[in-house]
């Protein structure tokens, strides 16, 4: 029996596809979001594996920041690379010499050799070493565009850096290891040989340099055999090592936790598709209630009625999740021209099977989650009560094992989207949200049609009928809100957070954050340089600190590569170098929570102040120990206390404080902040810059440009991947109207030989859909407030601020789509002539 309902399923789909149209562009754009959005993501990181040694410009990156490395250490380097390349990069002021105008810059200086993969490419298409190379006693420059344009400076024009006058030769159109310095890019690129770096007078003690030792290896050697020597040969080097198979962990991080979000978005799209996957199936089995009445007639059991359709309905979804499956399969090739400027490296263009097999396995649990339950009912039904309901609907509920297959398939997606994620945490509570804005939304579309149940009658006729149609036998009330209600929660939620997280950064810039940070300000140079800035009339609030470099070697006797994490979040703690310095009284801004502080005349042991959550998520707590190392040397000290420090203020503040025994002796600069009203601005700006040209000064309005940028580009992609989620939820409810388009045909003439005018006609049901739409947009605002509430208050750990007009144009939104599309299946249904449909009826 079971070939020939196969045969019957085939014979039966012959005849077109009928209400499935909406199934098959649901469960399409669904999995073509979750595939896209995989197969992206792959496709960067594989282009930036496969072209990690251009990335990188080695096999093998050695990186020290503020420190030299020992001689003995360098001199193996020498020895055992096949090439070895020493590279310097710093923040500086560059200054036009005709203009002097001023820009921040990010300095580099690099040798013959570089750079030891990939070509750097000039604009004008000269060489880079000739550009750099020593003219007439005067050195060359190259720099980005930006840098020129900020400076008003033309090739040929001079640019001074430090003491040293520079003749711009030259502009940098491709920088092959470009942002692997380790730290956030504030400012364009300035390039100059290494013979001028040290002319230039910004190479101190102490000064905040990076410094690269890049190695290409000799024929026949590999990276971890180096990596292996030069652990057992430089032990005690202090190196922060990254080789070509990681050339960029910033990015492949960043990409990774992007790519769950996304996903997880692209899962809740596919979500509002399996609303459309359950309202086709239902609305398919209900005009085949009269066949399945006849072979139930005929001795046809349930299982065979089951086979039949179970199989109509898993070729239709494999039919929509291939096309989904091609379609995200084509997003890389089709976004190597648009992310071409954005990414280190053009993505690895190519078939990656794993995000296609998710995208798949997710597309075949939301057809059996949302299909399941209509097919159970109509196999449960006998045939009698199918030729009673011939002209009704189906209803009822299925029978036990379709339960549970539902919830096995419902369980089976929420499994698969929280363990297929790189942080199941995260993925839990997404999963539980969208779960919980399901429900809030079921239950709210019930609480509509009982309310507009016990309304009573309006006096205008279109209202009254309009709030019959929300509880109707029927009605699409259910289906309408679920099915836009989710992308728009989502989209509510998103401009909720937008808005608060750019609102914080606005008010805290505005009334907390100093106008200028300066760095690398030399021990000799601190009392000048605050007696300069505070001569300045305008200028207050003139703070400094001394500040060190140091990375954590050990966390309470574990070296910190074998840290077992409490919080995954804080691992950051120990990738690269941390700012340190010491004090002898707390910060005001960053008050004690445990422990307590050392006396101001302390001279023990090592003791130091660590900041609560990053201690949190280390496991740390009062008493335990950390180990430092800085400048080559390993310190370490005991937890005295732990502090609260509120990172969103832009004061200066560090993770770890030491007491002032412990690091006063060691090389250090000073980091300062300042105020600057009005021209005040611009005067201090000079006034440090022309007396100490090897101070680095940063206005925090730049760098918040940058961090605005950076926000905006996170924003539009969360933006994007919210409209699939809702183009899905539009394509759903134009589906459901157009599952009603009979019953409304049939009303349509009723109410026309009644004596309605077409205008009457379109304001019921735009009265209707006006509700519904008011209704979903409702919910879903307060839905997405909540989330955003959640987001902000727990993950950000901010202040939440309502944002009204947001919401309002969100209410708007949904008000204005649901009218639109109704008001369309309607004209659709006025356009069918009474006297046809009474002939046929």
């Amino acid at each position: 029996m079971a070939t020939a309902a196969f045969r019957m399923a085939l014979r039966d789909l012959r005849g077109g596809l009928g209400g499935f149209r909406v199934f098959l562009l649901s469960l399409a754009l669904g999995v073509a979001a979750i595939a896209g959005v995989g197969s992206l993501t792959a496709s960067i990181i594989g282009g930036i594996q496969e072209n990690g040694r251009e990335i990188l410009g080695a096999d093998i990156d050695l990186r020290m920041r503020q420190i030299v490395p020992p001689d003995a250490a360098v001199e193996w380097l020498e020895r055992e690379a096949g090439t070895l390349l020493r590279t310097m990069e710093m923040r500086t002021i560059a200054r036009a010499a005709a203009s002097d105008r001023r820009a921040l810059a990010e300095l580099k200086s690099v040798g013959d050799a570089y750079p030891l993969y990939g070509a750097v490419r000039l604009e004008d298409g000269g060489e880079l070493h000739d550009a750099l190379a020593r003219r007439d006693g005067v050195f060359g420059a190259v720099a980005e565009p930006v840098l020129a344009q900020r400076l008003e400076l033309a090739v040929g024009d001079r640019v001074r850096v430090g003491d040293v006058s520079f003749e711009l030769r030259g502009l940098i159109a491709h920088e092959p290891d470009r942002g692997t310095g380790g730290a956030l890019t504030l400012a364009p690129r300035i390039m100059i040989h290494d013979e001028a770096m040290a002319a230039t007078g910004l190479v101190q003690p102490g000064s905040l340099i990076s410094r690269h030792y890049k190695v290409k290896l000799a024929p026949g050697d590999t990276v971890a055999e180096f990596r292996q020597r030069l652990a057992r040969e430089t032990p005690d080097a202090g190196w922060r090592i990254r080789d070509h198979r990681n050339g960029a962990p910033g990015i492949e991080s960043f990409l990774e936790r992007l790519r769950i979000f996304l996903t997880l978005v692209g899962l809740t799209a596919l979500l509002v598709g399996g609303v459309g996957v359950g309202n086709a199936v239902k609305a398919h089995l209900d005009a085949k209630r009269s066949q399945i009445a006849v072979l139930k007639a005929l001795g046809a059991t349930g299982g065979d009625i089951t086979r039949i359709y179970l199989f109509q309905i898993l070729v239709l979804a494999a039919v929509g999740i291939a096309i989904g499956l091609v379609i995200g399969a084509v997003v890389p090739m089709v976004a190597v021209g648009l992310l071409a400027e954005a990414l280190p490296t053009p993505p690895s263009v190519g078939l990656y099977a794993m995000p296609l097999v998710l995208a798949a396995a997710f597309g075949v649990l939301v057809t059996l989650t949302f299909a399941l339950w209509p097919l159970g009912v109509a196999r449960r039904t006998r045939a009698a009560e199918l030729f009673r309901a011939a002209m009704g609907e189906s209803g009822g509920v299925p029978g036990r094992g379709f339960i549970a297959g539902t919830a096995l398939s419902l369980l089976g997606l929420a499994g698969l989207a929280i363990f297929s994620a790189d942080r199941p945490v995260f993925a839990l509570w997404f999963v539980l949200g969208a779960a919980g804005v399901f429900i809030v939304l079921r239950l709210a579309a019930a609480g509509i049609a009982w309310a507009a149940k016990r309304a009573g009658g309006p006096k205008r006729t279109a209202f009254r009928m309009a709030l019959a149609n929300l509880h109707r036998p029927g009605a699409p009330t259910a289906s309408v809100m679920i099915s836009l209600g989710l992308g728009v929660t989502l989209l509510a939620a998103v401009a909720q957070i937008e808005g608060n997280v750019a609102g914080q950064v606005d008010r805290r810039v505005a009334e907390e954050a100093p106008s200028f940070f300066f760095v690398d300000i030399q021990p000799d140079q601190i009392e000048p340089f605050l007696e300069t800035a505070r001569s300045i009339t305008g200028v207050s609030d003139v703070r400094s600190v001394p500040s060190l470099r140091g990375r954590i070697s050990a966390v309470d006797g574990v070296a910190s590569e074998d840290v077992q994490m409490v919080d995954p979040d804080e691992a950051w703690v120990l990738r690269g170098d941390r700012g340190l310095t010491y004090a002898t009284e707390p910060p005001s801004n960053s008050p004690v929570v445990a422990g307590e502080w050392w006396p101001a005349d302390y001279d023990g042991p090592p003791l130091v102040s660590f900041e609560d959550e990053a201690a949190a998520g280390l496991g740390l707590e009062v008493g335990d120990t950390i180990t430092v190392n800085v400048l080559g040397r390993d310190i370490t000290a005991e937890i005295a206390s732990l502090r609260r420090i509120d990172w969103s203020t832009f004061q200066i503040n560090y993770i770890m404080i030491f007491s002032p025994n412990t690091l006063r002796a060691a090389p250090h600069t000073h980091l300062a902040t300042a105020e600057a009203a009005g021209a005040a601005d611009n005067e201090l700006f000079r006034a440090i810059t022309d007396r100490f040209p090897n101070i680095t000064v940063i206005r925090v309005k730049e760098a918040m440009e940058l961090f605005d940028k950076l926000l905006g580009q996170v924003a539009t992609a969360i933006r994007a991947a919210s409209a699939v989620t809702l183009l899905a939820g539009l394509i759903v409810l134009a589906g459901a109207i157009a599952a009603g388009h009979r019953r409304r045909v049939r009303e349509s003439v009723v109410l026309k030989v009644l004596g309605a005018t077409r205008r009457q006609i379109l304001k019921i049901h735009a009265a209707e859909f006006a509700v519904l739409g008011l209704a979903t947009g409702i919910v879903a605002a307060i839905a997405g407030s909540v989330a955003a509430w959640g987001v902000i208050v727990f993950v950000m750990q901010g202040e939440f601020e309502l944002m009204p007009a947001r919401l309002a144009v969100v209410v708007v939104g949904a008000i204005a789509a649901t009218t639109a599309l109704g008001l369309v299946g309607a004209h659709r249904a006025l356009r069918r002539r009474p006297a046809v449909e009474l002939r046929e009826a």
